[in-house]
Order: structure tokens, then C-alpha cells, then sequence
């Protein structure tokens, strides 16, 4: 009977991961560096204050061995100084031990000079140093500042930021490398992102233009009936309304990005331009627009800060009491920078329903869905404008009902 042979055995698995490239052990990495650096620094400053220490001691060696603190005068033995007295007359172990005082106190007198050398030496050597590892740490560390200069830049929407770091292949680098390589993944996905925000507004606008033009046309045929006139208004109000949500939609897509161009802006001016567009809005349902407006200039996208303007501006007068309301509009500077307030009469309003005006499609009550009110996008259109020029906006509750909205923008 035939044996059947084993199957052949699976080769080991390594111990590594093959994806990963083989670094040598020398790399000159930023740990090696700094190690070698600062090792250095430590063995030179070492260096220099054992030769400066050995140079006072020997200069107070010298000086001990020969400026002794007397002399002998004719058998006779004199002192040179006035801390070192002998005896005129006496016996050897007098004259020894007053000796020995006057050694012992010279050698004290030496090594207190030696110490107060020593500490000016390792003061000078101190400040020496620190300027040093300031200077040699600017100069390791001045990669990140590349990288970090290069981050704020792309913050600004400015993908096409590269990093670009060139010198030893460290950690540094690595980084550089790595931030490079996700600015490229960033830039692609919003190429994307903006390639489809601009296909859906061809798309999604020209069904709705051909809609409306077909309604106009049969609008204006005078013998159309009446019924049919009715139902094409009701169609083009619709079409209207459609149309707002996708220009809603497509601006709340752009506004989530930061602005590269930007210009300088009065929100003063922008302020009351949208004043002049809501007017007669305002003056149908009774609404007085008032409010002092000062220049505040910021850097931005005027088309856009006059975008959050005017919804403001819209909503509060839309939003307003029956009889007698009023909606204020005031700019200024405020500890350097640019204030939109925007205060109304109308209903009152709960603070813990304040977070949902800002949401897409949300609204407070019933009452606020009605179509001829808008698309519920506004509030949140100005919040990514605000966010996009990188400023905020809030909103609190106005004592006897309303909102007061507050837009702050950096000067």
C-alpha cells in the first residue's frame, strides 16, 4: 500500500515586518544628534573649568610657596604681613607652631581666592553655555518652525503648501515627510469635494431654471385658464423654493471652507446693503429697521459676510411680532474685533432651544416651517461663514422675547 508523503511545512514566519524599510542603527536621528551635541557641550564646558580650576591652584600654590608670611633677618625671624605674628624670643616649639598658624591661615587665604575665582569662572561659563544650547537648539529645532509655519499656512486653505524639508534623514523629516504626504490626500479630497459641489450646481440648477421658464411662458399665455394659472404659480412656488434650497445647499457646502481670497470688508456697509434688500420686507409686515452702524473693518469675502448679514437681517424681521416690532442692527469694534449684533421683538424664545436654530433644516416650533419663510438653512449658512472667516456666532434669548444674534469677526 502507497504511503501518502506529508505535506511540505510552511517556512517560519519572520520576526519583522517585511513592509517596513530597514533603517541602519546609525541613523543620524534627532536623539543621536542632541545626544551627541549636548555630550559634547558637557565634556568641553568639563574641560574648561578643569584647566581653570588647575590654573588658580597653581597660581595660589605658587603664590603660597613663595610669599612666605615672614622672613629671617639676621638670625632673627620677621613677619611680612600683619595677620602673621611671631614671637621675638622663645623657644623652637613656639616658634614652630606660630609658624604653622601663619601657613594654615595663608593656605585659607588661598583657597578663598581659588573658590571666588571658581564661581566667577563657572558664572562666566554658565551664560557661555546657556547662549550656546539657545543658539544650537534653534538651530536643531528650527525644522519644526518650518513645519509649524507650513501647518498655519494650510489652515488657511491653502493645500498647495508643501513642507519640502531637506537635510538628514530623522525624525524631522519623517514627519515632514508624513504631513506632506496627507497634504497631498487632503488636496485631492477637497479637488474632489469641490469638483462635486460644482457638478451638482450645473445639474440641480438647470432642471430648475427649464422648470421656471416653462411655467413663465405658460403664465404668460392670457388665455390660459384659471385654474391653470393658479396651478403654475403654485408649481413656480415650489420651483422657488427648490431653487433657494439648492443655492442654500451649495453655499452651506462652500462656506465650510476657509476663504483664501480675502479683501477688506466694512461690515458697516455690508450691514446696510442687507438692510436695503429686507426693507421692503420689513416695511409689509410692519417692522421698523433701526441701529447705529460704525465702521468695522475686517479681511474676507464680501458676498459672502453679506450673505450672514442678510439672513440675519431676514430672519429677524420674519420672526417678529404682529404689531409694533423692530429689529436692530449695530457694528462695531469690540477689544479688536468686528461685532454684527442683530436684536428683534418677536416670540419668546427658550435658551436651551438656542443650539437647534443653528442646525440644518432645524426650526423652533411649528409656527417657523412655513414655506414662505425660507428653507431653514440661514442660521446655519451663517455659522459656517462666520466659521470660515474665523470668527462666531451666537445667539441669546432678548428679555420680553426675540433673539439678540451677535457676529464676532478678528480685524
Amino acid at each position: 500500500m502507497a504511503t501518502v508523503p506529508a505535506p511540505p511545512e510552511a517556512p517560519p514566519k519572520p520576526h519583522w515586518d517585511p513592509r517596513e524599510p530597514v533603517r541602519p542603527w546609525l541613523r543620524p536621528t534627532i536623539r543621536i544628534r542632541l545626544t551627541l551635541l549636548y555630550g559634547g557641550m558637557f565634556l568641553i564646558a568639563g574641560i574648561l573649568l578643569l584647566s581653570i580650576i588647575y590654573l588658580f591652584t597653581a597660581q595660589a600654590l605658587n603664590v603660597g610657596v613663595t610669599e612666605l608670611p615672614f622672613k629671617i633677618v639676621e638670625g632673627k625671624v620677621q613677619p611680612t604681613t600683619d595677620w602673621c605674628t611671631l614671637p621675638e624670643e622663645g623657644s623652637g616649639e613656639q616658634f614652630n607652631q606660630a609658624v604653622s598658624t601663619c601657613l594654615a591661615h595663608q593656605r585659607e587665604l588661598a583657597l578663598d581666592d581659588l573658590l571666588r575665582r571658581s564661581l566667577f569662572a563657572l558664572l562666566g561659563l554658565s551664560i557661555i553655555a546657556f547662549a550656546f544650547g539657545y543658539a544650537m537648539a534653534g538651530r536643531v529645532l528650527s525644522p519644526l518652525g518650518r513645519i509649524t509655519r507650513t501647518a498655519r499656512q494650510v489652515a488657511g486653505s491653502d493645500l498647495s503648501r508643501r513642507i519640502e524639508l531637506d537635510g538628514p534623514d530623522d525624525e524631522l523629516k519623517e514627519l515632514a515627510d508624513t504631513f506632506d504626504e496627507m497634504l497631498d490626500r487632503l488636496e485631492r479630497a477637497f479637488t474632489a469635494q469641490q469638483r462635486f459641489v460644482a457638478n451638482a450646481s450645473h445639474e440641480l440648477r438647470t432642471p430648475l431654471a427649464i422648470n421656471r421658464t416653462l411655467l413663465e411662458v405658460h403664465l404668460s399665455d392670457p388665455g390660459a385658464p384659471v385654474e391653470l394659472r393658479q396651478l403654475g404659480k403654485t408649481l413656480l412656488a415650489t420651483n422657488e423654493r427648490s431653487e433657494q434650497l439648492v443655492e442654500g445647499l451649495l453655499l452651506l457646502a462652500r462656506s465650510d471652507n476657509r476663504i483664501v481670497e480675502r479683501k477688506p470688508v466694512d461690515l458697516a456697509e455690508v450691514a446696510s446693503r442687507a438692510i436695503d434688500q429686507a426693507r421692503a420686507e420689513a416695511e409689509a409686515n410692519g417692522v421698523e429697521v433701526r441701529g447705529r452702524r460704525e465702521p468695522a473693518v475686517v479681511q474676507g469675502n464680501g458676498v459672502l459676510l453679506e450673505r450672514i448679514a442678510l439672513n440675519l437681517v431676514q430672519n429677524a424681521v420674519r420672526y417678529n411680532v404682529p404689531e409694533q416690532g423692530w429689529v436692530e442692527v449695530t457694528t462695531s469694534v469690540e477689544h479688536g474685533q468686528a461685532v454684527l449684533l442683530v436684536s428683534n421683538t418677536g416670540p419668546v424664545v427658550p435658551a436651551y432651544e438656542i443650539d437647534n436654530l443653528f442646525e440644518p433644516f432645524r426650526r423652533l416650533r411649528q409656527e417657523r416651517t412655513g414655506s414662505d419663510k425660507g428653507v431653514g438653512l440661514g442660521l446655519s449658512i451663517a455659522r459656517s461663514v462666520a466659521r470660515a472667516h474665523g470668527g462666531r456666532i451666537s445667539a441669546v434669548p432678548r428679555e420680553g422675547g426675540g433673539l439678540v444674534m451677535r457676529v464676532t469677526l478678528p480685524v
